[in-house]
């Protein structure tokens, strides 16, 4: 399936201190080891961020200058071996060529995991929405968590229902993705509340053999975009793709994708930015994802608008970490990012 396949990250746009960069770093290359050693679809297939113009280039000129802080190899194509290399692709201005960005067949990757943790005896089950936790003695005498046989979230219940199923457990992470801060809220007193944001994706297919860059494109990040613009990704086959744009939803189970032809003309018009000669015939709607976010914040750090990931042990409650927020690039941070939870409680 085309739609499984994910971005592998650089950690080109998250800061020099965030636990974003940090993760995604330290993620990329345990992905990429884990996809090597055990056969899991992937490519490194390398990305291009392209500029129009001189404002996009100094965006391009922050980028290249932060990841060379960093060591994240990255370089500036020349434009006359841009045009050589991938001759359908438009960069008036500039060229930024990311080296270590890939793809990822996430279907056969969680598969594994999964299959990895039910070898150590870990137990899975799915399709069981929780409805209460019960820190006993603040979490120091464990965790009473009840989950519901109904296949949908629910909101929580001050007392269990006769059919809810309850176990308990000495640790408890929160690691709910979209629903997180409902977790978060079940356990948390009102003043640690925290309110869900949910930006929607929208993917769009191409049904044409012509043109087929053999690298992904991006266009220049913008600062304060919920996202990375509407940019062009391939799966191992090499067959294209459009996507994500930015739609802000009220609710996490609104993934139909939007029909609005006010938002397809948006996309169209960013994705002939930086390739011209796409049959705009060819694409349509495919699918939809959600983005968790804690604010309708940009994706890039550029000044204060900027939500990291945000992963704590929190204060007066026992053998709990919280994960909030876990957003893009959190598929690349996977690996680091359960290392990290480990270490905070066993550290």
């Amino acid at each position: 399936m085309a739609l499984s396949y994910q971005v592998i990250h650089a950690g080109l746009y998250y800061g020099p201190d965030s636990l974003k960069t940090k993760l995604c770093l330290q993620g990329k290359e345990m992905i990429y080891e884990l996809c090597e050693k055990y056969d899991i679809p992937h490519m490194k297939c390398g990305k291009w961020i392209v500029a129009q113009d001189e404002a996009q280039m100094g965006e391009l000129d922050k980028v290249h200058s932060f990841a060379k802080s960093m060591d994240i190899p990255i370089r500036f194509v020349p434009l006359e071996e841009g045009k050589e290399r991938e001759p359908d692709v438009r960069a008036k201005a500039g060229i930024l060529e990311s080296s270590s960005t890939g793809i990822l067949d996430s279907h056969s990757y969680m598969q594994f995991l999964q299959g990895a943790f039910e070898d150590a005896r870990g137990d899975c089950a799915f399709r069981s929405p929780v409805t209460r936790i019960e820190a006993l003695a603040n979490g120091s005498r464990g965790w009473k968590i009840w989950t519901s046989s109904n296949s949908k979230p629910t909101p929580a219940s001050p007392t269990p229902q006769a059919s809810d199923t309850a176990i308990t457990a000495d640790t408890l992470i929160n690691a709910a993705g979209l629903f997180a801060c409902n977790i978060n809220n079940m356990i948390l007193p009102p003043e640690r509340h925290r309110t869900p944001f949910f930006a929607k994706g929208n993917y769009y297919s191409y049904a044409r053999a012509h043109p087929k860059p053999k690298t992904l494109i991006y266009p220049a990040p913008t600062p304060g975009h919920g996202g990375l613009g509407t940019h062009l990704t391939l799966d191992i086959a090499g067959r294209v793709r459009f996507g994500p744009d930015v739609q802000w939803v009220d609710s996490p189970a609104d993934i139909a994708p939007s029909r609005d032809p006010a938002k397809f003309q948006a996309a169209l018009e960013e994705i002939m930015t930086y390739l011209p000669g796409v049959d705009k015939d060819a694409v349509a709607l495919d699918y939809a994802g959600i983005r968790p976010k804690l604010g309708k914040l940009g994706a890039v750090a550029s000044g204060k608008n900027f939500q990291d990931f945000v992963i704590t042990k929190e204060e007066g409650f026992e053998g709990f970490v919280n994960l909030l927020g876990i957003e893009s690039p959190g598929l690349t941070s996977s690996l680091a990012i359960g290392e990290y939870a480990h270490d905070m409680l066993y550290g």
